[in-house]
């Protein structure tokens, strides 16, 4: 739409949408069903209902199409397009988009199909009085050191083997040493 100079607002909330179109009042809208807080189809009746000439578009999956066909038929919308969208798709579309404005059907069932309904809040009991609180207890700090660490021998002895090891795996490796021949040695003694 930007391409053909047109500014873009977009609203991820159904309620919010309604509210958006009352004060933007925009030429044309583009609609999905899947909106949170207010179904698409809502959305579309509550602009009608504002606005006879509101001119709405449904946009809608391959999946979804015959329920959106449905929802832009009692809307009195003016077009359905399949996701995804292109500026083809559009410019195909673009003559019924700007077609006459269809009647909405589905305006005369809004208000027994979507009544408002508002629950008066229930009124709760008042808080009962805060029980007298004990004054607050006083405790000394007390100082704690943490214990120096010692090293078992047991560590010792792992880091020895591990640092010899490894030792012995670079020498190995550089080809100073040949480690298969003492494995040789120490397999015949077991032998």
């Amino acid at each position: 739409m930007s391409r053909r100079g047109w500014d873009v607002e977009i609203c991820h909330d159904g309620d919010k949408a309604v509210d958006e179109y009352v004060r933007i009042e925009p030429d044309l809208v583009f609609l999905s069903l899947d909106l949170p807080t207010m179904n698409g189809h809502v959305v579309a009746l509550e602009m009608r209902e504002t606005d006879p000439s509101s001119r709405v578009v449904f946009v809608s999956s391959k999946a979804r199409l015959s329920m959106t066909m449905d929802a832009a038929y009692s809307s009195g919308a003016v077009a359905t397009l399949v996701t995804p969208i292109t500026f083809d798709s559009i410019e195909r579309k673009w003559e019924e988009i700007n077609s006459d404005i269809p009647e909405a059907p589905g305006l005369s069932d809004l208000d027994a199909l979507y009544p408002d309904i508002e629950e008066p809040e229930p009124e709760l009991p008042p808080l009962p009085p805060l029980p007298s609180l004990p004054p607050p207890l006083v405790i000394d700090p007390i100082v704690v050191k943490p214990k120096a660490k010692k090293r078992s021998k047991l560590k010792i002895l792992i880091l020895t083997i591990l640092v010899i090891s490894g030792a012995l795996g670079i020498a190995n490796y550089l080809d100073y040493i040949d480690i298969q021949v003492y494995l040789d040695e120490v397999s015949r003694l077991f032998d």
